[in-house]
């Protein structure tokens, strides 16, 4: 006897995947039991796959997926096909391991359902931050703790950029034609540098932190796209550094728990642990009641990493398969209400291109007092007809500060809003 895998996808993940069943099957054997046999793997273009034995090619997922195997492995990205053959994989008793973020983001529900519905695993460490053992560690170490937030860094593409940004003074544009020179930017972008990709592994993340359905629909997101030099130039003034955060947390809401979602680019001080994560790589800050502060390090992508991810959960299953055993299923008995971003507490930096005469600064701050916004800090500088000013707030619900910035947008002594950002991580 042996466990059968199967492959959805062979691009470069699957092609890592395929490339470590080989030449560590010896010891994967060993780990697991029994011996592990790959019996097909499913591409749309056969030619482009010299590397793969030519009997283990071919077009039909599904009738794959319907073949005698035990273990489904999917890394073909996106929501369909992939959907519609994991359902049937899994109401078939087929544990599956995927590495497919959006899928997971947008149908979890749908796919522990199978799962549950066959007595079926469901494993996808690969989904988030790549190699680094982040879900695993929350579904399973940390079960019996209660984790209240869940802050980090989990897409390498706007973390290269924005580590570039701040290391050269250069822009946001010739930064990202660097990156996609070097290969860590996909061809079309958007989906990392609008924090798409980031919104849901956040989503996975809360869901598994709180016990909790969240979708990616629910995580309130912003991009890089509209960072600059000068806010970021703004931010190493004050001693911080901007990143793309991907933040959950659990919040009071009028006396009852809720979870608030959100991904947007924040200053946070260059002594906060996630301030040093440069270049591509990912990181994730969890706090719990009694283990406290934990941070997972890491490579957040590529194709050897996160076939390394693939892999360990692929031991996983098969050594259930072969004792008997079943993984952990969903989670989501707590159902917690997911709070829209207009009610969550955040700080705001903004600076402010404005006259540079008396009173200035009188009529600004009496906006925040009419929408009881404290104010932390102030900086002024003066420069002829014009001057900048830069105003740090205190913790206050988005909505306020968002109708603040409004309203100071229209003074007559305001002459252009030049940037909002949030900003983490310090004391509020």
């Amino acid at each position: 006897m042996s466990v059968k895998v199967a492959m959805l996808g062979c691009g470069t993940v699957g092609g890592q995947v395929v490339r470590l069943l080989t030449e560590q099957s010896g010891d994967l054997a060993a780990r697991i039991g029994d011996d592990v046999e790959l019996t097909g793997v499913a591409v749309r273009r056969p030619n482009r796959h010299p590397d793969v034995p030519a009997h283990l090619i071919t077009t039909d997922a599904a009738a794959l997926v319907e073949s005698d195997v035990d273990v489904v492995v999917e890394v073909i990205g996106g929501i369909e096909p992939a959907r519609a053959l994991l359902v049937q994989a899994l109401r078939a008793g087929k544990s599956v391991v995927t590495a497919n973020k959006a899928l997971l983001a947008e149908h979890a529900a749908e796919l522990f359902a199978a799962a549950e519905s066959s007595g079926a695993d469901l494993y996808f460490e690969a989904a988030v931050a790549g190699a680094i053992p982040l879900l695993r560690p929350l579904r399973e170490s940390l079960a019996g703790d209660r984790i209240t937030r869940v802050m980090g860094i989990v897409n390498g593409t706007t973390n290269y950029i924005l580590s570039e940004m701040d290391s050269s003074g250069a822009g946001y544009a010739e930064t990202l034609d660097e990156a996609s020179r070097l290969g860590y930017a996909e061809a079309d972008p958007t989906a990392d540098v609008d924090g798409y990709d980031a919104a849901s592994k956040a989503a996975i993340l809360a869901s598994i932190a709180f016990h909790t359905r969240v979708t990616a629909a629910q995580v309130y997101r912003e991009g890089i796209s509209s960072v600059t030099p000068a806010d970021v130039a703004a931010a190493r003034a004050l001693g911080r550094t901007i990143k793309l955060l991907a933040i959950c947390e659990r919040v009071d809401s009028e006396g009852a728990e809720a979870v608030a979602v959100r991904v947007h680019p924040a200053m946070i001080p260059r002594t906060h642990p996630l301030a040093g994560v440069g270049g591509a790589f990912n990181a994730v800050f969890v706090e719990a009641d009694a283990a406290g502060s934990l941070m997972f390090y890491g490579q957040g992508a590529g194709g050897a990493p996160t076939a390394s991810a693939v892999l360990g959960d692929l031991v996983a299953v098969a050594r259930n398969r072969v004792v008997g055993g079943r993984g952990p299923g969903e989670s989501s008995y707590a159902a917690l209400p997911v709070r829209p971003i207009s009610r969550v507490d955040t700080r705001y930096h903004i600076s402010l291109d404005v006259a540079d005469r008396a009173g200035v600064l009188s009529s600004v701050a009496s906006v925040f007092a009419e929408h009881d916004v404290s104010i932390a800090a102030v900086r002024q500088q003066g420069r002829t007809d014009d001057a900048s000013l830069v105003i740090v707030t205190h913790s206050a619900p988005d909505e306020a500060l968002r109708s603040t910035v409004d309203k100071i947008a229209g003074l007559p002594v305001v002459h252009d809003v030049v940037s909002v950002m949030r900003v983490e991580g310090e004391e509020q």
